[in-house]
């Protein structure tokens, strides 16, 4: 039975929130256990509080935490029994622990996977891609990288264009298009690595190149899969999901405004509802940690219940799925000359 193990002090809202969400996957699916990483003292009373099969829940002590203000390489090397590090532990040395999932430092994270795990052979870098939603219902779009991997080469974005179709692929898309992020859609536009990767893009024969994507496009639903560096991707959704945060905050005050306005709101109750739950992140769990040994799913600092939920059932897929061999397959099928 796959183990998934859950960084239960990792977050704004740990332990609580963090053991509330992932106990609730286990009423959902019943082929794998969860293995909390943290204080066992405080783990074990948090769990008094519901009843659940005792061969499906395992707590892994972990005495430390690190914290988002703390530098990760450093304190990666410095706490060694914190959670995220016992964590990469088990994971490094037993088959059957799958995956992790952890609300914490998204520094010590992807430090933690790269140094403890290591990276898929072939590999340069790794990227986060989390999965975005679309306009058009029941497509999303995977954005890779945002945030591992700040400063690229043209092998970087060639292999994280590789394992997002990858990924792409795993979910059932067929033939995923594949679009690099630019400042406009003509193939000449873009900064010097844009020009350099553009052309080795387009010869890639195991993936469906589009051309250039603008930012405005990324929800439009006209790709599958959406690359760029790090830096550029992490503003990216930073910057999408302040847009998103902004206008329901107008939208809200809007409405309170005046009678009329809360009238119509009643009215529109079902299509807000809709809407806010079709761009509410907690509904697609957390960003893949693309490029490492096992399934790394990092969840939003701020998750609660709702997010943690669809964290822990993310990484079960992507274990269903054999998501990293498939990497390793889509990487080792494309031989081009990287020039590095």
């Amino acid at each position: 039975m796959k183990r998934i193990l859950v960084d239960a002090f990792g977050g704004d809202h740990a332990p609580k929130e963090i053991i509330a969400g992932a106990m609730s996957t286990l009423e959902l699916r019943d082929d794998f256990k969860i293995v909390f990483v943290g204080k066992q003292t405080e783990i074990e009373e948090e769990l008094k509080q519901y009843t659940f099969d005792k061969d499906r829940v395992e707590i892994l002590h972990a005495e430390d935490v690190i914290t988002c203000e703390e530098e990760p390489v450093l304190a990666v090397r410095k706490k060694p029994n914190s959670s995220i590090c016992v964590a990469y532990k088990e994971l490094k040395e037993n088959d059957d622990a799958h995956a992790f999932v952890s609300a914490g430092s998204t520094g010590a994270v992807l430090v933690g996977a790269t140094l403890k795990l290591g990276r898929i052979q072939g590999l340069n870098r790794p990227a986060f891609a989390p999965v975005l939603p679309t306009v058009i219902d029941g497509q999303n779009v995977i954005l890779t990288d945002s945030g591992a991997t700040p400063d690229c080469k043209p092998i970087n974005l060639c292999q994280f264009a590789l394992m997002g179709s990858a990924y792409a692929e795993s979910m059932g898309v067929k033939n995923p298009r594949v679009a690099l992020l630019s400042n406009g859609t003509e193939d000449e536009k873009g900064n010097a690595l844009n020009h350099e990767v553009f052309p080795i893009l387009k010869s890639m024969k195991t993936i469906n190149f589009i051309g250039n994507i603008e930012a405005r496009d990324i929800l439009m639903g006209v790709c599958d899969v959406v690359v760029c560096d790090g830096f550029s991707g992490n503003i990216a959704l930073k910057g999408i999901e302040g847009a998103v945060g902004a206008i329901f905050s107008q939208l809200k005050a809007g409405i309170k405004s005046s009678f009329k306005a809360k009238l119509g709101a009643l009215l529109m109750k079902k299509t807000f509802k809709n809407l806010k739950g079709k761009l509410d992140y907690n509904k697609k769990g957390g960003a893949l940690f693309l490029g490492v040994n096992k399934t790394i799913i990092k969840a939003h600092g701020s998750s609660k219940r709702e997010a943690m939920k669809n964290a822990v059932l993310q990484a079960v897929t992507c274990c269903d799925t054999n998501l990293t061999e498939k990497l390793k397959a889509k990487l080792d099928a494309e031989v081009i000359d990287f020039g590095v």
